[in-house]
């Protein structure tokens, strides 16, 4: 299994958004993409996508822009791979016929990775990100002094 970039993209941008979630001001899609480095267009689509999962809202005007739509404790890393990736996508592949019996049993393997990445997802907020970046950096900061 690998992250796909859609993914990496949008946890960077939520991650920009948790920064700011107490001060409950919204963030244009340009100060995102600047400081995440994440070209503009692109991350307008995923902005689409997140906000259709219920994970940001919108706010319109010359103020406007994106926050979070709960609190960054509440938002598992699960509710973001299945708002851009889709849950359904793995289920489906269960549904098609099978060749052979070791493509079954390949993709009986491949469901329990599944299973078992998602269970790990599931165990990790946007929260849990800000914490562990911010302790990476505190030890970057340690490590030049």
């Amino acid at each position: 299994m690998e992250l796909s970039c859609k993914t990496e993209y949008a946890l960077l941008a939520l991650l920009e958004l948790a920064n700011y979630y107490n001060s409950a001001e919204p963030l244009q899609i340009r100060q995102i993409a600047a400081k995440q480095n994440i070209p503009d267009r692109y991350l307008e689509q995923l902005l689409a996508m997140l906000r259709r999962g219920g994970l940001v809202k919108s706010q319109r005007g010359a103020k406007g822009g994106y926050v979070l739509a709960r609190e960054p404790w509440k938002i598992t890393l699960l509710e973001v791979v299945d708002a851009l990736e889709g849950s359904e996508s793995q289920d489906a592949k269960n549904d098609t016929p099978l060749k052979t019996v070791e493509i079954a049993v390949i993709g009986e393997i491949w469901q329990e990775a599944y299973r078992g990445a998602c269970d790990v997802w599931q165990g990790y907020t946007l929260q849990d990100l800000c914490h562990k970046r911010d302790a990476r950096r505190q030890l970057d900061i340690m490590y030049y002094i």
